[in-house]
């Protein structure tokens, strides 16, 4: 049953397959928000739960009655009903139909070792209970979606039966059979070979669902569709039990750019939004986006190696299976001890400075190198690499100069928290300034510290907010003499930018990353440095009588 266009039908099961998944969880905010953005972006069906199976889920079809919905038909998913009893009678089903969706999906037992061992039931009652389940939602609802869980498993046991069960679907009327490689090992020839064996047999249209436990899902998801399956089954960037299901963020774009199959309407266009979408539910479900991912991760058209990036620079097609733009995403080229002139050039290219000759190319490369093998890592620390090439030609302005900073952590006699106190002492031109402050911990208290001793002389810093901070041991089997690198990730409400610095204190490779990150965001703000004190005389001399003892009391 491809659409009236002959297009395979996306199903996606992320709120419910999805949500199984280790660590993947959403409120019910979360779900009605995902509903709209993944009809927004086209899904033809939005399996949003198992309303027999938990509170939320049943909330969840009460709200999303009120939701605006354009294009996909929102779908509850439930079980047969159980052995012995009538379909009418069962709570599950009665649950699907109080749902009012246009569309149900019910799974049962294709596997000879499911029926006997798990329903510890007859082979005849499964058939029945297929058969009876089906047909009862199918005078209750418009559309009936079967899910033949295990079919592939099932097929190898005992083909006459897996395709029995089929059978028995069929005769209750299901709109869909949907063949399910529950457990995830199988291989893709199996995969198309049986699907090509169950379309043959039965006029229903054949869908598929495929898990990813052999790293398989996409493949196998591909494979059913080669062998006629009209219909996708699968989850936002992989999400699902085990290891996940199959990620509709490549079985798309697979489809749409390698196959020539179509499967959205406005079809170049929603191809761009996957990538947002993508992170979208990253988001929502609270975890951090996979940069790996094929087609919409951060790293996915990102360039290291020279011989690479000289490649890129001259075709991009040398190194890019597809132009990132076209699934929403970008190119990216990073620097590191792998890499060759053509990445430094690019990258100076990119902060917008020009560098003038393949010599001065090699002097950075050098500087690179060498800042790399002292623990420096300038993938993800971009504004970084921009200081180092423009420090390299005495372009960075003297925003300031530490003179020295010192922390403390504190733990009061009737506390179980800690606190941490900071002290920082700066040149901000001719004046000499001393701060402290207070943090959750001594980085957080040093950056108080640094932004009140700045933000007098560059209101600018009162816009910047440290965002993200991270810390890699290296060396560590140095166990306490270990080198730390800490990444700071700052941001203006405007734009983002991340600085690295290495030490062995951690306190010192905290300073530089933060400093950067202040140095970096007052000169894209075009900060003026100081050739006068900004201070008043009299913030002057109350600072330079203070101790530094008594700013530590205080």
């Amino acid at each position: 049953m491809s659409d009236e266009q002959g297009r395979v039908l996306l199903y996606d099961t992320t709120l419910r397959d999805g949500a199984q998944g280790a660590e993947v969880n959403f409120s019910l905010p979360d779900k009605l928000k995902l509903t709209q953005k993944l009809d927004g972006f086209g899904m033809d069906y939005i399996e949003g739960g198992w309303p027999g199976s938990n509170p939320k889920d049943v909330e969840y079809f009460q709200h999303v009655r009120d939701l605006e919905i354009h294009h996909a038909k929102v779908t509850a998913f439930g079980s047969t009903r159980r052995a012995h009893i009538h379909a009418e009678e069962d709570g599950n089903l009665q649950g699907l139909v109080a749902a009012d969706t246009p569309a149900v999906a019910i799974f049962g037992k294709s596997w000879t070792l499911q029926v006997t061992d798990v329903l510890r039931t007859t082979l005849d009652e499964n058939r029945a209970m297929i058969r009876d389940s089906v047909a009862f939602l199918k005078s209750q609802v418009p559309e009936v979606i079967y899910d033949a869980e295990h079919f592939f498993d099932g097929y190898h046991a005992d083909p006459d039966y897996a395709l029995a069960t089929l059978e028995a679907a069929v005769e209750g009327g299901a709109d869909w059979l949907v063949l399910c490689d529950t457990n995830g090992g199988s291989l893709p020839d199996d995969i198309a070979a049986i699907t090509e064996a169950a379309r043959e047999q039965f006029g229903v249209p054949i869908g598929i669902h495929a898990h990813n436990d052999g790293g398989l899902g996409v493949a196998n998801a591909l494979a059913a569709v080669q062998a006629g399956a009209t219909q996708v089954q699968g989850t936002i960037n992989g999400y699902g039990e085990r290891t996940g299901n199959a990620d509709l963020c490549a079985v798309i774009p697979n489809l749409v750019l390698k196959m020539g199959v179509a499967v959205l309407n406005d079809q170049a266009d929603r191809l761009q939004q996957l990538t947002r979408l993508s992170r979208t539910v990253s988001e929502l479900a609270n975890l951090e986006h996979n940069p790996r991912l094929p087609f919409v991760g951060r790293h996915s058209f990102t360039h290291k190696g020279g011989a690479h990036v000289n490649a890129m620079l001259k075709t991009t097609r040398s190194f890019e299976h597809i132009p990132p733009e076209t699934v929403g995403n970008a190119r990216r080229y990073v620097v590191s001890e792998l890499s060759g002139k053509s990445n430094v050039l690019q990258k100076a290219e990119e902060a917008g400075l020009a560098v003038d000759s393949s010599e001065e190319a090699g002097e950075l490369l050098e500087e690179l190198k060498r800042l790399e093998h002292e623990g420096y890592q300038f993938e993800d620390a971009d504004a970084s690499f921009e200081l180092m090439l423009r420090r390299a030609r005495g372009e960075v302005p003297t925003f300031f100069e530490l003179v020295h900073f010192h922390t403390h952590v504190h733990r009061e006699a009737d506390e179980n928290v800690p606190y941490a106190s900071a002290i920082v002492k700066l040149r901000v031109g001719a004046t000499e300034m001393l701060e402290s402050a207070e943090g959750d911990g001594p980085v957080s208290a040093l950056d108080q510290a640094l932004r009140k001793a700045l933000c007098e002389a560059y209101p600018e810093v009162l816009k910047m907010t440290l965002l993200d901070y991270k810390v890699r041991i290296l060396e560590s089997e140095r166990g306490t003499g270990a080198k730390p690198r800490v990444t700071i990730t700052t941001g203006d409400g405007e734009r983002q930018w991340s600085t690295v610095g290495v030490a062995y204190d951690i306190l010192e490779a905290s300073w530089q990353a933060l400093a950067d990150g202040y140095v970096y965001g007052l000169d894209r703000h075009q900060a003026d440095p100081p050739s006068e004190p900004h201070r008043s005389l009299d913030r002057i001399e109350a600072v330079s009588e203070r101790t530094e003892h008594e700013i530590e009391k205080s």
